[in-house]
């Protein structure tokens, strides 16, 4: 898992290419004015997921996670908390994980809270479990899926 803000993201555009291509999409775009839903960065290989969503608390964010792609979580506007547990701490499973949507539920709870203020990011690969929308407040996010090499 990292935690940082944009503006710093050109750190890590080295460690992978399609981790690139997501900062440029998030560094190159009017997320404020941009349509909610999917937007294609590079195929099923890089894409954004920009919402309007609404914190659900740290009680009503389920943990999960994914196999093929990690997530870079940005907040545009707002604020995230997002919970972290590593994946192989996760044992009781709500929704079985489902190869299509590339996607697991967990009842377990997260180990820490991660605050993500507008402007930060937190990039979280397979080993790492998390749940999203864990502060109460409305948030605007986007999160790219980049899929592992």
């Amino acid at each position: 898992m990292i935690l940082d803000q944009l503006i710093n993201a050109d750190l890590y555009k080295p460690l992978q290419s399609r981790l690139a291509k997501g900062f440029d999409f998030l560094q190159q775009s009017d997320l404020e004015q941009l349509a909610t839903g999917r937007h294609e960065i590079d195929s099923d290989e890089v894409f954004a997921l920009l919402s309007d969503d609404q914190g659900k608390g740290q009680a009503g964010a389920l943990i999960e996670h994914h196999r093929r792609y990690f997530d870079i979580q940005y907040v545009v506007r707002g604020e995230d908390r997002i919970g972290w547990l590593p994946t192989a701490n996760c044992q009781r499973v709500q929704q079985a994980y489902d190869t299509d949507s590339d996607l697991a539920f967990y009842y377990d709870r997260p180990s820490c809270w991660l605050s993500v203020p507008a402007g930060s990011f937190a990039i979280f690969f397979p080993d790492d479990a998390h749940a999203p929308l864990g502060g109460l407040g409305a948030v605007r996010k986007v999160v790219v899926k980049v899929l592992l090499d």
